[in-house]
């Protein structure tokens, strides 16, 4: 019998092996992927973010989770898509231009594909031209930016600019540890998130 809640249980753990293993077994059995993806891996993920946000884990255990969880994707992805299931949304994510700092942005993108999002990552020193060409490539998307530097910030208000100046009407959220709700509100953009379990909830929202 596929084990849906094992598959939950190991990826909290960080047990990449098991969670393969029991996510093949799920297939083998045609579970329908869809809820292999909800209630194993997306439920496992959700668990993690939610003592991430209470400190009960820390972004060791985090990244180690993400990183099971990638196992159990990689299996699922080809059965979700021949199954015709959609991502949530698309995020194109990236670090601003001038920036190179990649450990938040990575989480992020991890927690954003946990919870059912597409990421589209661009990684670290990011302009302004590249968030624009990627949101007109990839269609209707959230654009999410990082900067940890304040020297870095004022990049953001020029992607959001960019965006508009380019008549494209992607929504946009922000985070890093020197931004803030204030400067979101400031440059325009619609989401703000403290942290990488917040992100997917801010991200949720501005897709809906």
């Amino acid at each position: 019998m596929a084990d849906l809640n094992g598959i939950s249980a190991a990826l909290q753990k960080g047990d990449r092996n098991t969670v393969t293993k029991l996510v093949q077994q799920a297939i083998d059995e045609k579970v329908s992927p869809k809820k292999i993806l909800e209630e194993g891996l997306i439920a496992g993920m959700a668990i993690i973010g939610a003592k991430f946000k209470k400190n009960e884990v820390y972004v060791p255990e985090v990244l180690i989770a993400a990183r099971a969880m990638h196992a159990g994707m990689n299996l699922l992805q080809p059965v979700l898509t021949s199954s015709g299931v959609q991502p949530i949304g698309k995020i194109v994510l990236g670090t601003v231009k001038g920036d190179l700092h990649d450990i938040g942005k990575n989480l992020v993108g991890m927690m954003l594909k946990g919870g059912g999002f597409q990421v589209i990552d661009l990684g670290t020193d990011v302009p302004a031209d590249k968030f624009v060409a990627s949101v007109k490539e990839n269609g209707k998307c959230v654009v999410a930016m990082s900067a940890l530097l304040t020297t870095t910030m004022p990049q953001m208000r020029d992607v959001v600019k960019a965006l508009k100046a380019a008549g494209l009407t992607a929504k946009v959220m922000i985070g890093g540890a020197p931004v803030t709700q204030n400067y979101a509100d400031e440059i325009g953009a619609e989401g703000y998130a403290a942290d990488a379990a917040s992100a997917v909830d801010v991200a949720k929202k501005l897709v809906a």
